[in-house]
């Protein structure tokens, strides 16, 4: 007999990610330290995005942008590379029921990194292939309304590939399926008629940690402005800034791990033991 599939809890998958942050609090800071604000603040002091002039119009940005990121994209790669393995190593000492050591965990995420990225590109590819004949039939319109309307539908699909995929990297880390197409299926099976509660339940941690950070900021950097040198107080700008990214990409992990246990369990339920 097949049973309807429970909803998404977003309470308890809130309750489950921050107790499990709780309990795990000192090693999860420390890799959160080395994986993401070290790399963080050492790659915004080293390669600071340049101001455009003023007056620059759009198209003009676009080329100063293109040309900074292509300047520090050798250098980009590799910290990418690096935070795709911490946060694989950290969803696997939160999720894995065989309680890793710390070194274990971390060696399984390093293990699954080039999978991930490959999943990645390959989600990249996909949506940009959907999207592309919605940009085109909305841009033969010729009307700046129209052409606006189509990126809209186009960002849509692309936050509804992202949270039916979201769940791929615990599905690597977690269950070991390290085949690109093979964890990208699961995460689609994983969160199907649950995409709006999981949706709503990482914008709303995304948007309330962006409120807190610009406040957080707002207020550090006017202190720092009146009590240091304008280049110190910049530094310690980005200091604050590198930590409360490093806080927030621990906090979204948690969530993802808390949100792949609870619909990973509810299947497990769904299905009943499995014949000897």
């Amino acid at each position: 007999m097949v049973h309807p599939r429970p909803r998404f809890d977003s309470n308890r998958a809130w309750q489950q990610a921050t107790a499990a942050l709780s309990a795990n609090r000192e090693v999860l800071l420390a890799l959160a330290g080395v994986f993401f604000l070290l790399p963080n603040l050492a790659f915004s002091l080293l390669f600071p995005a340049p101001t455009p002039p003023a007056g620059t119009d759009q198209q003009a940005m676009m080329a100063f942008a293109m040309e900074y990121y292509a300047k520090v994209l050798p250098f980009m790669l590799p910290v990418l590379a690096m935070q795709a393995g911490g946060t694989l190593g950290m969803l696997t000492l939160l999720t894995d029921r065989s309680r890793p050591t710390v070194g274990e965990a971390i060696a399984t995420g390093f293990r699954t990194v080039l999978p991930y990225l490959a999943a990645q590109i390959l989600l990249g590819f996909v949506l940009g292939i959907a999207a592309l004949p919605i940009l085109v039939v909305f841009s033969l319109a010729g009307t700046k309304v129209v052409a606006t309307l189509g990126v809209a539908v186009t960002g849509i699909v692309w936050i509804y590939g992202w949270v039916r995929t979201a769940l791929a990297a615990p599905v690597m880390a977690v269950e070991g399926i390290r085949n690109p197409v093979a964890a990208l299926t699961r995460s689609w099976h994983l969160t199907r008629g649950q995409t709006p509660r999981i949706f709503a339940f990482l914008l709303l941690i995304g948007l309330a940690f962006t409120v807190v950070t610009l406040v957080i900021t707002a207020l550090a950097g006017m202190a720092l402005g009146l009590l240091l040198p304008a280049q110190y107080a910049a530094i310690g700008t980005i200091v604050i800034s590198s930590t409360l990214s490093a806080l927030f990409v621990l906090l979204l992990v948690a969530a993802l791990a808390a949100t792949h246990t609870q619909l990973a369990g509810a299947e497990a339920v769904d299905e009943g033991p499995t014949a000897p």
